[in-house]
């Protein structure tokens, strides 16, 4: 036995070689990337802010906190929620046709590699670009953060989509086909029954992304809570600041419970 074990271990390829060779790779890039890491004076200053903000939270302005008012927190964290849930509900429901349509099991192969480059395209410019553009179309509000999150949605949620499609369990559909069932109920009783999970989670997951990033647009005039919080913080308004995200945080939180037992819930069917 224990031959066989010393015979096994000496034949077993030597790998420590490569394995030194991309430590070595891996050493050169990061001291290649920390020369672009430029102190500055300005970390005192820094510190300052950061305490500053944390003093905020524990000693928020609490007329903020606790009025309805437009300028009030549940107001604009009323809005935020908005902006992030139809944006995410618009996002899939445009993402659902382009999915199926760029699925390579299910369509032929020039209409869905077009369908992916698409999707990549809509990927590959950042949500701030998009509220940028919109803000031009639209004029400053959550109407234009609202079409940003679709359409930074639609690019997330195609791709998950099409994942899901393409993992479909075919001999399901093979066996309505034999029953005589018609094109609406192999949809209805052999495609939707598989993918309902998973697209409620990738859904659960995007409007999870989309509400913090309908608090980024709002610094661009996109709606939301993030404009008056970049004009407190440009006024040293700590208290006001402190505020703000106290409510984001009791907000995030909140929406984290509720996704993670839904997700709980579609796990065990």
């Amino acid at each position: 036995m224990e031959n066989r074990i010393k015979k096994a271990y000496e034949s077993a390829p030597k790998t420590w070689i490569v394995q030194l060779l991309i430590a070595f790779v891996v050493a050169c890039i990061l001291a290649w990337s920390s020369s672009a890491v430029v102190m500055t004076d300005n970390a005192g200053k820094g510190l300052e802010v950061a305490r500053n903000i944390i003093s905020g939270i524990f000693h928020p302005k609490t007329e903020l906190l606790f009025t309805f008012a437009k300028n009030g927190v549940p107001y604009l964290l009323l809005e935020t929620l908005c902006i992030a849930f139809l944006g995410t509900i618009v996002g899939a429901v445009i993402s659902v046709p382009l999915s199926f349509l760029s699925a390579s099991n299910l369509m032929p192969k020039p209409l869905a590699l077009l369908g992916r480059f698409v999707i990549a395209a809509i990927r590959t410019i950042p949500a701030f670009i998009y509220g940028l553009m919109f803000i031009r179309v639209t004029g400053p509000g959550p109407f234009a953060g609202l079409l940003t999150m679709s359409l930074c949605s639609i690019g997330m949620v195609s791709k998950m989509f099409i994942e899901s499609i393409e993992d479909l369990d075919k001999r399901i559909l093979e066996s309505l086909d034999a029953a005589g069932c018609t094109t609406f109920q192999k949809i209805r009783y052999g495609i939707l029954p598989q993918l309902f999970a998973d697209f409620m989670s990738t859904l659960i997951y995007r409007f999870d992304m989309n509400l913090r990033d309908a608090t980024v647009l709002g610094l661009v005039g996109a709606g939301g809570i993030g404009a008056p919080l970049i004009f407190a913080m440009s006024s040293y308004r700590w208290n006001e600041v402190g505020a703000i995200l106290l409510g984001l945080i009791i907000l995030v939180l909140i929406i984290e419970g509720i996704s993670s037992k839904i997700r709980t819930k579609l796990t065990r069917g």
